[in-house]
């Protein structure tokens, strides 16, 4: 399946772009595109994912939304995806 991915911030600067369409298997979830990612890109490397108790877990003060919406109010890294989903990737935001 082709996803759209999207990255903000410094995960736009370790990308080298802000948008890019993907190919994954059909079965992907959110965890394993976001695992993916992170072996592709030095830059991303342990910033996407962590293991907690339950297993994969979505690092905290991380946004990723499926088409628009947190995934965190779904299944967060087991969040099923579809042909044509777009997943964009936030990194912490700071300020005061």
């Amino acid at each position: 399946m082709d996803l759209e991915l999207r990255f903000f911030a410094t995960f736009r600067e370790a990308v080298g772009e802000k948008e890019r369409t993907e190919t994954f298997e059909d079965d992907a979830a959110v965890g394993d595109v976001l695992a993916a990612l992170e072996a592709e890109y030095e830059g991303l490397e342990g910033q996407l994912l962590e293991e907690d108790e339950s297993g994969r877990a979505i690092r905290p003060q991380l946004s990723v939304l499926k088409n628009g919406r947190d995934v965190t109010h779904m299944a967060g890294p087991e969040t099923p995806l579809e042909d044509g989903d777009r997943l964009s990737v936030f990194p912490p935001v700071a300020g005061g």
